[in-house]
């Protein structure tokens, strides 16, 4: 595996989502992602639920799944999209 390849397919966001900002369910289909709480508080939303989200924790959506983000106050994330890789395996 191309490692250095690889980083630099990842990309790398931070957000600040407010009361006031409304985040569409959307989805990516070739990148898993991960949000990382480094501040206030919120919700990673999937379709069919809510899941908290304080500093300090994760939210990680595979490939190919609805989500956003949504808080009653601030909400600051880190966010990485993470491409999907196959190992080739030896035959």
């Amino acid at each position: 595996m191309d490692t250095k390849a690889l980083k630099e397919t990842i990309v790398k966001n931070v957000y600040h989502i407010d009361a006031n900002k409304h985040v569409a369910l959307h989805k990516h289909d070739k990148h898993d992602e991960i949000f990382y709480c480094i501040a206030g508080s919120g919700y990673g939303v999937l379709e069919d639920k809510d899941i908290a989200l304080h500093v300090g924790q994760a939210f990680i959506v595979p490939a190919g799944v609805m989500h956003s983000l949504k808080t009653e106050g601030d909400l600051y994330v880190a966010s990485f999209l993470v491409p999907k890789i196959k190992l080739k395996t030896k035959s």
